[in-house]
């Protein structure tokens, strides 16, 4: 029994998922048709519908024998949600290129990444990439250190 109500959770947060993507990009839509307000949302939107598809058939395939999900204890969970929590509210004050950066890097921390070229590395790297991506495609200023911007 309890194998068949996860299996209809997890149905249902797919399917609402999906739905709430269908309803953000229609909303979004309808406030402005323009491309610079749809150039991000579309494309995004379209993966997360095809991944929810994907997801879907994965689920429907699964065979009751694997259905047996490893919960992840909630200690496991907490800090990471506690550093998306500081992350987010540290983007006005540090700006979003060394949050983003630090958030990345103490995220592989908690990961259990110990290689510290590997981890600063590619923190600092997908750090910069993001911010020059949002800086550039994003058609408003937004709050940098060391990347110039018009904020």
């Amino acid at each position: 029994m309890r194998l068949l109500s996860q299996r209809s959770a997890d149905f249902a947060v797919v399917i609402l998922l999906a739905f709430f993507v269908i309803w953000y990009m229609y909303d979004a839509y309808s406030a402005s048709s323009q491309p610079e307000n749809l150039i991000l949302i579309v494309p995004i939107a379209g993966i997360a519908l095809t991944l929810c598809v994907l997801e879907l058939f994965r689920q429907a395939k699964q065979e009751e024998t694997h259905c047996k999900s490893k919960d992840e204890p909630v200690k496991d969970v907490l800090p990471i949600i506690g550093l998306f929590s500081v992350y987010v509210l540290s983007l006005e004050t540090l700006g979003f290129d060394v949050a983003t950066t630090l958030f990345v890097g103490a995220f592989l921390w908690l990961q259990k990444e110990r290689r510290i070229v590997w981890l600063v590395g590619y923190s600092v790297a997908f750090g910069l990439l993001m911010s020059t991506f949002f800086a550039q495609m994003l058609p408003y200023p937004m709050p940098m250190t060391f990347l110039p911007t018009d904020y």
